[in-house]
């Protein structure tokens, strides 16, 4: 490929469940800020089917599960499962097998890379610092950056701007990322290996891919 014949010109990826694996990590700050009212700690699996659409949805999911989820529950225990998360930011969270390797490689092919996220900005940044991932993003939106989250299309045209426009394909794990892509008017591929269960082929993406290494020859073949 070159710069006159590539696909698209940005690559968007969700972070959760689709860059880095962080179920573990969300899972030991909800449980945290649940034992401190004396709720049980959930396990990871439960937890992961939580995640998607920020944190607060995150915990009024666990407090529903676990017993009262009154507003003023959720809004004592959020900055508790915040503070406890920006500490613990990647104790255990790590990129997806192939992720780094695939986004050198569009990379060096030319492609313009990015995230849209539904975490906080600071908390996303924060991961991807950690992980040594963030430079190679030209843009990183996450769920405070707008006013809307997916699947509004609003976070994800922010993107595509910030990335410095053009045709763009987008990478994610859940009906949020594909439903927003959708509803931006761009294409996507759906990874298998998220935190969404059930057939990954039901959430409509364009492609699904079980590896990152099926993604840069997914796109160097790409048929719009």
């Amino acid at each position: 490929m070159t710069s006159t014949t590539l696909p698209f010109d940005i690559i968007g990826f969700d972070l959760d469940g689709t860059l880095v694996d962080t179920s573990g990590d969300l899972a030991d700050a909800l449980n945290h800020a649940l034992g401190t009212i004396g709720r049980g700690p959930l396990p990871v699996a439960d937890v992961r089917r939580m995640v998607g659409r920020g944190a607060k949805v995150m915990l009024t999911r666990a407090l529903t599960v676990t017993g009262d989820a009154s507003p003023e529950v959720i809004e004592r225990l959020f900055p508790i499962l915040i503070d406890y998360y920006a500490a613990h930011i990647a104790d255990t969270s790590l990129p997806y097998p192939g992720v780094l390797e695939a986004l050198d490689a569009l990379k060096a092919k030319g492609f313009r890379l990015a995230v849209c996220t539904n975490k906080i900005e600071h908390l996303a940044r924060s991961v991807l610092d950690a992980l040594g991932m963030t430079d190679r993003f030209v843009a990183i939106i996450g769920g405070d950056t707008t006013p809307k989250l997916k699947p509004d299309p609003t976070p994800l045209l922010a993107m595509i701007e910030a990335a410095g426009g053009g045709r763009t394909l987008f990478v994610g794990d859940s009906d949020n990322d594909i439903d927003a892509a959708k509803a931006a008017g761009v294409q996507s591929v759906a990874v298998s290996f998220g935190y969404v269960p059930g057939d990954p082929a039901a959430l409509g993406a364009n492609a699904v891919i079980h590896h990152y290494d099926e993604l840069v020859p997914l796109v160097k073949g790409w048929k719009a």
